[in-house]
């Protein structure tokens, strides 16, 4: 039997995002792609951290490897903290334990530039979410490709999902994992891009330090989303740690 792989895809997506790596992946693992709470075909749930954890939890297989990006690399990093159990190693993409700055964080956007980002959405949801496509793909040698494979995988912001995506905007807004970081347990593969303009490398660097067992790969000429970019290198080192 494969060895089972979870991958959660960050704010505003689906699991289609996964589409180029799960192609490279599939014929080694079994893949599981849920989408987030309220994204995609996922039913929405409350406002919090805990409660989207919780809906994802079922659907992640006992001793699975769990890879996460952006605010999926956030969720996956309290899974492993809450469910030790389930989850035997994390990859970690384009990931962060704060979102926005603080005093003694200045390793990702200022607030003011989130708060006006959620009052957009507010009002503007699709402008808003064509932005922050172009924002990913910001600084990577695939720009219109990795654009145009994000923006194929929104999730639309309708009566039915926006209040959910509003939900994960406030979920960027307000994780602060650093706390938790050095109690994880389980070996990690920090996976970066260079250009990252949301979560910039400095916060990877920031949890390969602090994390027990970490190693970092970092992608140059890479924006947020390496594994759309670099899919085949992703693959591979993603294999390499999962099976290893």
């Amino acid at each position: 039997m494969s060895r089972d792989l979870v991958l959660l895809h960050g704010w505003g997506l689906s699991s289609t995002v996964w589409k180029p790596l799960a192609a490279t992946l599939s014929g080694t693992f079994t893949l599981h792609t849920p989408d987030l709470p309220g994204h995609g075909s996922a039913a929405p749930v409350g406002p919090s951290l805990n409660e989207w954890a919780d809906a994802l939890l079922p659907r992640i297989p006992e001793g699975a490897v769990l890879v996460g990006w952006s605010l999926g690399a956030q969720l996956a990093l309290h899974l492993a903290q809450q469910a030790p159990e389930r989850v035997t190693k994390l990859v970690l993409i384009g990931a962060s334990p704060r979102f926005v700055q603080a005093d003694d964080w200045p390793a990702a956007l200022p607030g003011a530039t989130l708060t006006a980002f959620r009052q957009d959405f507010d009002s503007t949801p699709d402008a808003t979410q064509r932005r922050f496509v172009a924002l990913q793909s910001f600084g990577d040698n695939a720009r219109k490709a990795v654009a145009a494979t994000l923006a194929d995988s929104l999730t639309s912001a309708d009566e039915v999902h926006k209040g959910a995506l509003a939900d994960g905007l406030g979920l960027l807004a307000e994780i602060d994992l650093r706390a938790l970081v050095p109690g994880i347990c389980q070996p990690v593969r920090l996976l970066h891009g260079s250009e990252d303009k949301l979560m910039p490398v400095a916060a990877a660097e920031w949890l390969a330090d602090t994390l027990p067992d970490a190693r970092l790969t970092v992608f140059g000429q890479c924006g947020h989303a390496p594994f759309l970019s670099r899919a085949e290198e992703c693959a591979t080192l993603i294999e390499g740690f999962a099976l290893d």
